[in-house]
């Protein structure tokens, strides 16, 4: 009967921590300038997250702020609400602390309803796993 316990429990926790994963980024503002749209911790494994947008979820451009360890940005896949995908192979390594270069989305500010990236922390003598955050900027040049 324990053993039954302990796995039900062990498997409540880690379906909350894949929901919690999964919680969508809820934009509340539509001011121009950087938005913080998510933020997620990197494993050292080659890792895969994504980030629903929902809100005031138009962006030109995206860019990704590092602390406590360096990654490597491997890809990204942003998807719109038109329904088009883009692609974008980085390839790129990050420190911490730091931020990505600024990825411009094609088209110009759009609808975006989530980002897909591939990514992991490289090792350091800390074993430090990565924050991520994803920011996102408005340049409401439509208004």
């Amino acid at each position: 009967m324990k053993k039954i316990l302990v796995i039900i429990t062990l498997a409540l926790t880690a379906s909350f921590g894949t929901a919690n994963a999964q919680t969508p980024a809820v934009i509340m503002s539509d001011k121009t300038g950087w938005h913080k749209i998510g933020e997620t911790i990197v494993g050292f494994e080659r890792d895969r997250d994504e980030i629903m947008v929902m809100g005031a979820d138009r962006f030109a451009s995206i860019r990704f702020k590092l602390t406590d360890a360096s990654i490597e940005l491997i890809s990204l896949e942003v998807y719109y609400e038109s329904g088009n995908k883009q692609e974008i192979n980085v390839n790129n390594k990050i420190k911490a602390p730091g931020e990505s270069r600024v990825i411009d989305l094609n088209g110009g500010e759009r609808n975006l309803k989530k980002i897909v990236f591939v990514y992991k922390t490289l090792e350091n003598n800390k074993d430090q796993k990565a924050h991520v955050e994803i920011w996102g900027l408005k340049t409401n040049t439509d208004k």
